[in-house]
């Protein structure tokens, strides 16, 4: 099922929900209730409620804006780095540029083809892509530099093998849910009781109230929705692409 499916009846569900509720609770209501008015402090008590609700909603949503944030810098620094290792391979031998091409271009085809994929089902990076950047890591190492141009390409080459590393463990920091349990399970309980406090407020079936509230609903599902989506940088619909390497790599296109 599509994300956005999931999405449209997460969001019809809270409405129909809220509706039904309504209706039901207006049948049951006694007829000398009055529902025109509701004591200040109730008004009061749902204002607050709302307010803290959506302070915590927005600390949320700037979280794992934030995590997302960080994870796509990371790719796109690993790719960069990358890409800075093959440029300045130009200046050696052509054996070992194709030794460092060779090394760079598996160790970029094997993240984009199959790494990804692992980060989504596993929630880790994958020990073999670990190891490919070692053998990048020991080939340039090994290469001992004939003169001054090679002596700083290939100390360049060195720092950007390490930004690349760091890049990686970074990424593997952020694969997987970054938010706790228990921010979830308050995010969850705010959510019914800042719905629930509309019965509380004693609407009535009127469609502009229905429809209020409805609306309401909606939109608390929907952001709980964007806050999961969020949560896992690389395993949910809008998760972090792979398209850095894609644009610096462009012989994975073909």
């Amino acid at each position: 099922m599509s994300e956005w499916v999931a999405l449209a009846i997460v969001m019809a569900g809270a409405c129909l929900v809220v509706v039904a509720v309504v209706l039901l609770r207006h049948r049951k209501v006694a007829l000398h209730d009055d529902t025109s008015e509701t004591p200040d402090v109730i008004e009061y008590i749902t204002m607050m409620i709302g307010v803290v609700y959506a302070i915590v909603l927005g600390l949320a949503i700037a979280g794992v804006w934030e995590s997302r944030s960080s994870a796509q810098d990371d790719v796109q620094r690993e790719a960069q780095a990358l890409h800075e290792v093959s440029a300045r391979a130009e200046v050696f031998p052509a054996d070992f540029r194709a030794t460092v091409d060779k090394d760079v271009d598996g160790y970029v085809s094997f993240v984009v083809n199959t790494e990804w994929h692992h980060m989504r089902t596993e929630g880790e990076l994958s020990p073999e892509g670990t190891d490919l950047l070692a053998k990048l890591r020991t080939d340039v190492a090994s290469h001992a530099p004939q003169n001054d141009i090679e002596a700083q390409a290939y100390q360049a080459m060195m720092d950007k093998i390490a930004t690349v590393d760091e890049a990686r463990n970074s990424r593997g920091g952020n694969t997987g849910p970054t938010m706790p349990g228990v921010v979830w399970f308050g995010l969850i309980v705010g959510a019914v009781v800042t719905v629930g406090m509309l019965f509380a407020l004693q609407i009535r079936r009127s469609g502009r109230e229905l429809v209020l509230a409805g609306t309401f609903s909606a939109l608390i599902g929907f952001l709980l929705f964007l806050i999961w989506d969020f949560d896992d940088p690389f395993g949910r619909g809008m998760s972090v692409t792979t398209q850095p390497f894609l644009d610096l790599f462009p012989s994975l296109n073909q």
